[in-house]
């Protein structure tokens, strides 16, 4: 453990589920962690709490991930406060679903600016800085290697660009030292996706290993890649699905 000693990370959307497993792991990696959230605050605060209790230390910074003045302050404040960016994960994300002809255009456009533009924009202001070592996780979805049920058209679409994203920056960002990779997670028992929700009799019988994943599985992963150990890995995409995609 301790392998992030010295290390700021950021975890937008932070405050639940995965994100909030991603920034417990990260802390106890040695990691001081920032994590924005949009409308959970005590959440945020418990998350905060958790890892301040565990000897961590941790900050959580109030940013709508489809407001991209939001996030910009947001990621300038952490750096304003600790003089670097070392980890970014871009976390923050949502769902909108629904047969394709009767998703409303502000609904669509909601999610484009929550799992698209949020993460282009967290991006671009922590690359300000960022130097050598740096890490960028982002965090998509099976989905789109494989669209597993209907009314998930708009979601896989915005999962498929943020992969696209991370191989475009590949070459931009290997010889500044930084790595950027992609985290698919499978069916995860989250706020989102419940291991008990509307899609989970479709989804479970193809789960090689027999279950949802939880949080942790994804946050294990995703410590991974923002360590040394992974300085050799840019541009892949991690799927942690149980075999779902297999």
């Amino acid at each position: 453990m301790n392998k992030l000693n010295d290390k700021i990370a950021i975890v937008t959307g932070g405050s639940r589920s995965i994100g909030a497993a991603i920034a417990k792991r990260l802390a106890a990696e040695g990691a001081t962690v920032a994590i924005t959230y949009h409308a959970s605050p005590d959440k945020a605060r418990q998350v905060v709490a958790d890892i301040e209790a565990g000897g961590g230390s941790a900050i959580a910074i109030q940013a709508d991930a489809g407001n991209p003045d939001a996030v910009r302050q947001a990621v300038a404040a952490v750096a304003s406060r600790y003089g670097k960016v070392d980890i970014l994960v871009n976390n923050a994300g949502i769902s909108v679903g629904g047969a394709p002809e009767t998703i409303a255009f502000d609904d669509y456009q909601r999610i484009l600016a929550v799992n698209v533009t949020g993460t282009w924009v967290a991006t671009q202001e922590a690359l300000r800085h960022m130097g050598q070592g740096g890490r960028i996780i982002n965090i998509g979805s099976s989905m789109a290697k494989y669209a597993a049920f209907a009314t998930a058209s708009v979601y896989t679409m915005t999962k498929g660009a943020v992969a696209g994203l991370t191989r475009g920056l590949v070459r931009d960002l290997g010889p500044r030292g930084i790595t950027i990779n992609t985290v698919h997670p499978g069916p995860v028992d989250s706020d989102m996706n419940p291991a008990d929700g509307p899609v989970a009799d479709v989804v479970k019988p193809g789960i090689a290993v027999g279950r949802y994943g939880v949080g942790a599985d994804i946050a294990a992963a995703v410590a991974y890649l923002a360590s040394a150990d992974a300085s050799y890995v840019t541009g892949t995409e991690l799927v942690v699905d149980g075999g779902f995609t297999a």
